[in-house]
């Protein structure tokens, strides 16, 4: 589906120019998390983690100008918990070592009701994160008779890893994301269009949920969750 983006009049001393973009949707084959959704058995404990994206954006600086993998863990969490399958614990060491000191206080009776958190916290069996295996920006521009046409394509590869957290073993399931941005304009520059943030960001969402689900279709496959 194309979605109308904006239309702007520009009024020049010398004449009158418009410009309109449209996003176009994905290009590439994708999968929803639904598919693997319909699950209602015992759920496995996973911690979804951020790494670090230093050696990513020193590849894509694009991706960096534009906060790109800021919430890769996020939509990654987000989409694994619409499958029912996952219990999740928390990332963040702020947080534990905040569950760590009100345990200490709870053993001095700081509490009117007492919180004994010995024996009882779950451990990630996967620790999952995102990476980077692709990106590109490709820039298509013609002009006839003083009218410009920009066609600004954004493709991204992800990977969602499921790492054994007793064996190290690792599980891959890969996603790409494709967008389509289209500009047309009389007597206006359209070099603002080269890296849209709108069309890197739907491409972005569904390469993750088609990673995700890749992954997820590889586990089952491989024995180690039910179907």
């Amino acid at each position: 589906m194309r979605i109308l983006g904006s239309l702007a009049i520009l009024f020049l001393l010398t004449g009158c120019g418009s410009m309109s973009t449209v996003t176009e949707g994905d290009e590439v084959v994708s999968k929803s998390i639904s598919t693997v959704s319909d699950y209602s058995g015992a759920k496995t404990t996973i911690q979804v983690i951020n790494v670090d994206l230093e050696k990513v954006f020193k590849m894509y600086p694009s991706l960096q100008e534009k906060n790109v993998g800021l919430g890769f863990a996020e939509s990654v969490l987000d989409y694994l918990d619409e499958t029912n399958r996952f219990d999740f614990t928390e990332e963040k060491s702020e947080i534990k070592e905040r569950m760590v000191t009100q345990f200490k206080a709870s053993k001095k009776g700081v509490f009117e009701e007492p919180i004994d958190g010995k024996g009882k916290i779950k451990a990630a069996r996967y620790f999952v994160y995102v990476t980077v295996a692709d990106f590109a920006v490709d820039e298509d521009e013609t002009v006839v008779k003083g009218k410009a046409k920009v066609v600004v394509t954004t493709f991204i590869r992800l990977q969602v890893r499921f790492i054994n957290a007793e064996t190290g073993q690792i599980y891959i399931g890969s996603g790409e994301g494709e967008a389509t941005k289209t500009g047309e304009a009389f007597l206006k520059s359209l070099d603002g269009m080269t890296f849209s943030q709108s069309t890197v960001g739907k491409a972005t969402r569904k390469s993750l949920e088609t990673a995700s689900t890749n992954v997820i279709e590889k586990l089952i496959k491989n024995g180690v969750f039910e179907n």
